[in-house]
């Protein structure tokens, strides 16, 4: 008989309690989301092995294998370690590393998967044993058709292009190729085109469409960053910051991000709510401009915070 001291100690590992039995699903964590050939037979080796011969997909993309004994636990870690693979991803702490498949999409606008697979390392990783006051989800997004829902992260990133539009080498052309390719409409055409950049999505779609570079051929790869999103029984938009980064300096404001909620997250409150609780401005300030990263050992030592 299974006590419930025998489910905590495992769910901390990654395996969780199948309803109505005694045997745990156990969560494969990829990095950045991506799984190599080998890896999936490895996966399938280890459900034919240890579990009931199925696996399945998470929705931060982790493969789960369910039904494995609570006595097979150990061997079925060992398997995976022998091949580079390991369980995981529960617990008040960063979990896995979503990303779309921006790095290969056409309409990509960063390298999500090296990003990805850069903040897997910096963050699921280098901080496993960071307890944070509660879950911190990471998501990365391509361009801002979300397919990986950034903004329902608790920090998300959307790779965007930095443009500027040069008026003066508009030839107004009968058709425009700026405005054709727009799709919220921010480029008007009267004679001219003209770009209404309090519209403009940075999606890098004009990027290169007009022959006499009114918007040039080549555009800077930044990223807007959102914090603070939440799904389920409590939903909240993620804030984006007030500015873009640039994608190279997309991990340092995650870094920022998860720094802040450290330091000001009271234990079991979610980001966006310590967001809320604290004020926008505040928040977005000491992110964008603060010192979080010069006091990270401190913050990090900290014990974290309790509600009086």
């Amino acid at each position: 008989m299974l006590t419930k001291e025998n489910i905590t100690s495992v769910k901390g590992r990654g395996f969780l309690l199948n309803r109505g039995t005694e045997c745990f699903s156990g969560r494969i964590v990829p990095v950045g989301g991506a799984y190599t050939a080998e890896d999936l037979e490895t996966i399938a080796q280890c459900a034919k092995k240890y579990g009931s011969g199925e696996v399945l997909f998470t929705s931060r993309l982790c493969a789960e294998i369910p039904g494995i004994p609570y006595e097979s636990i150990p061997d079925a870690e060992a398997f995976l370690a022998k091949h580079g693979l390991a369980f995981g991803g529960t617990g008040a702490k960063v979990r896995p590393v979503t990303a779309c498949k921006g790095t290969t999409c056409v309409y990509g606008n960063i390298d999500t998967r090296a990003l990805a697979a850069e903040i897997h390392e910096k963050f699921y990783v280098g901080y496993k044993d960071v307890k944070l006051p509660h879950k911190f989800k990471i998501g990365v997004g391509g361009c801002p058709n979300s397919c990986m829902k950034p903004s329902l992260n608790d920090v998300g990133i959307e790779g965007n292009k930095e443009f500027s539009f040069d008026g003066d080498k508009c030839r107004a052309c009968g058709k425009c190729g700026v405005l054709e390719v727009c799709p919220v409409k921010a480029v008007t055409k009267d004679g001219k085109a003209s770009i209404d950049m309090t519209k403009c999505i940075r999606c890098g779609l004009c990027v290169g469409k007009c022959p006499f570079d009114a918007v040039p051929k080549t555009a800077e790869a930044v990223c807007t960053i959102y914090a603070g999103g939440t799904w389920g029984k409590y939903q909240r938009i993620g804030t984006p910051l007030s500015r873009r980064v640039p994608a190279s300096e997309a991990a340092d404001y995650v870094e920022r991000i998860f720094l802040w909620y450290k330091e000001n997250g009271y234990v079991k409150e979610r980001l966006g709510a310590a967001i809320d609780r604290i004020g926008l401005d505040a928040f977005d300030k000491a992110v964008l401009d603060g010192d979080l990263l010069e006091r990270k050992e401190e913050i990090l030592a900290a014990p974290l915070k309790e509600r009086e």
